[in-house]
């Protein structure tokens, strides 16, 4: 390097003005050299101050771990070394050295020279959690852990050492070299590949060449339904996330800590993922990142008890900014009735809302600018959503419209068309209803008519007093016992009737009543002429309402009694001893007495 120098002076009459010319040089960086030691690294280097025949100056040294930003400095070191003591174990460090002869500038700061310091066992436990997804099912669960930082590992992590306890006792053991395969690892994170179904338990440790930390286990979740317990707040952008509770009124002592996370909505285990531990008097937990527009993350709340026993409290929906909405993917009406419809509608899908959905608008027109507008709450565990439309005009066209509603505004419109049906279909069901009906009761009235007939004649003798049926009576059916099917007789044996005209001069008679051991009332004709039945106007008439409702079991009957052929016949027998006995009585069978007119009438006629 070339330095000009200038000096003036003054005279009386002239100035002089002598300029030196020097030239000084700047070394080269110096060439560096590094020895690591068990606990500390040697660093020495030479100067160039020597090939240019100067005197050495003095040394800068800065160092620092690999990954940080910072350098550590060092000035004025005299001698041509350096030592770094209290090393950790395992790390990477680079250095740099710059120096100066006696006279002359500084040097260029030397290359970036590294080494790593001796390795020795990791030591500390591992940041060990489960991502679940959007859900929390354990079915859908993975192990997932975070790196050792660089304190910690105290060398190159070769691996992990997964073990896994299933309910039937099966214990497993993954210990792969290479990170692919069973482990997956990100930049700040790993996990497990295979599902937690059916784990009782997991522990994961991570080694390097020189041995391994100790286990860290899994905090499982409690058995039952999860729950929204404690409301969280939320207040995201696209840098910073916040998340902020209350504590309960009374902490319990079994408590140990807060476990706060977030997860990307669709995206696969082990991405967009992260979560903090808090401890148990604190409120708040803040994550820094990077996180995407009109993207859904879910943010949960956990504790975490001394026995790593796990209790979800509360989940929410976050996003850094909203948007409006995507459009309604199934909408239809599937119930059209007269004055009123029952629309269907399918919801967003998470990923598709570009926005917490506040409700989903319906707008109803009818015709002439007429609108109706509704504003239907949503359910974030459903996927289908209906809603009715009431006080609707029967036989009318309408047109109806739905579209989700978020804070950045309302999505785009879905369209349906009906036309409600008309009051006069239900009319003429009601009419043919009550014709069939009608016309089932007719047909029924008429069977038991033509059934029940033989009764309404009161002067055709019942059956079921006679002695030819006693028999049979027992061994029918009480359904069957109407006389409405004729019942042949084998051989039957009916009373004769023989009409004998009776002479003028023999119609001098006398009325006399007398009663008979049955219960009848007969007339004695002249001094010693037959007897024969006589029913007067009261007979008849009892005669008529013992037909038309004496006995409720056969409805009705014509007469108290009828008597067949044999039990006439013995009738007569009797009645002959008696004439014998009296020559003027002569016997007269019932069903002369009920059916056979009398002398009286016959001479009348």
């Amino acid at each position: 390097m070339l330095i000009l120098t200038c000096l003036t002076f003054y005279d009386f009459s002239f100035r002089l003005l002598l300029c030196m010319s020097l030239f000084l040089a700047q070394p080269l960086p110096p060439k560096v050299w590094l020895v690591t030691h068990q606990e500390s690294l040697e660093m020495s280097w030479n100067s160039t101050c020597d090939e240019q025949q100067l005197s050495w100056g003095h040394c800068d040294v800065q160092y620092r771990t690999e990954g940080d930003q910072g350098w550590f400095q060092d000035m004025d070191v005299l001698h041509g070394s350096y030592t770094v003591d209290r090393l950790q174990p395992g790390t990477v460090y680079e250095f740099q050295v710059r120096c100066s002869c006696d006279t002359g500038l500084m040097s260029d700061w030397s290359a970036i020279y590294r080494i790593r310091s001796t390795e020795t066992a990791p030591e500390g436990e591992l940041d060990v959690w489960r991502d679940c997804g959007i859900s929390q099912k354990s079915s859908d669960c993975v192990v997932t852990w975070k790196k050792l930082p660089v304190s910690q590992a105290h060398g190159r992590i070769l691996g992990y050492e997964v073990r896994l306890s299933y309910n039937n006792n099966v214990l497993v053991t993954v210990t792969p070299v290479q990170p692919m395969g069973y482990v997956a690892c990100e930049e700040m994170q790993c996990h497990f590949t295979s599902p937690l179904k059916d784990v009782a338990s997991v522990s994961v440790s991570a080694y390097n060449a020189c041995g391994a930390t100790v286990p860290s286990y899994l905090a499982m979740p409690i058995p039952g339904k999860e729950k929204n317990e404690q409301a969280i707040r939320l207040v995201m952008n696209e840098e910073k996330l916040t998340v902020s509770w209350d504590l309960p009124s009374q902490l319990s002592d079994h408590m140990q800590e807060y476990v706060v996370q977030y997860k990307q909505a669709g995206s696969p285990p082990g991405d967009g993922f992260d979560w903090i531990k808090v401890e148990k008097s604190q409120t708040t937990g803040i994550f820094e990142g990077r996180y995407r527009k009109y993207t859904p993350y879910q943010v949960s709340l956990f504790t975490v008890s001394h026995s790593s026993k796990v209790h979800h409290l509360s989940s929410a929906i976050g996003y850094s900014l909203q948007g409006t909405p995507s459009k309604v993917p199934s909408f239809k009406v599937f119930y059209i009735a007269p004055t009123d419809v029952t629309l269907f509608w399918k919801c967003i899908d998470l990923s598709q809302q570009n926005g917490v959905i506040l409700y989903y608008q319906i707008v109803l027109e009818s015709g002439a600018d007429r609108q109706n507008v509704y504003n239907v709450s949503v359910s974030p565990q459903r996927d289908n959503e209906t809603f009715q439309l009431l006080h609707l005009s029967p036989g009318q066209e309408y047109e109806v419209r739905i579209r989700a509603v978020t804070a950045a505004g309302p999505g785009e419109n879905k369209t349906a068309k009906f036309k409600t049906k008309h009051h006069e279909h239900f009319g003429h069901l009601v009419a043919v209803v009550l014709g069939i009906s009608l016309l089932v009761v007719t047909c029924v009235v008429l069977v038991l008519c033509a059934c029940r007939a033989p009764c309404f004649s009161y002067k055709v003798p019942d059956a079921r007093n006679s002695h030819i049926f006693l028999h049979m009576k027992h061994q029918m059916n009480d359904s069957l016992a109407r006389i409405c099917i004729p019942v042949s007789e084998p051989n039957p044996q009916i009373s004769l009737l023989e009409v004998v005209e009776i002479q003028p001069w023999a119609l001098k008679y006398t009325l006399e009543k007398t009663a008979d051991p049955d219960g009848l009332t007969r007339l004695v004709v002249g001094d010693g002429g037959s007897q024969v039945d006589c029913q007067d106007d009261q007979r008849e008439e009892a005669v008529a309402e013992e037909c038309h409702g004496t006995d409720h079991k056969y409805e009705r009957e014509e007469y108290s009694k009828m008597v067949d052929s044999d039990e006439e016949r013995e009738r007569e027998e009797n009645m002959e001893d008696v004439w014998s006995s009296s020559g003027e009585e002569q016997p007269v069978s019932g069903y002369e007495k009920h059916f056979m007119p009398t002398a009286l009438e016959i001479l009348e006629a």
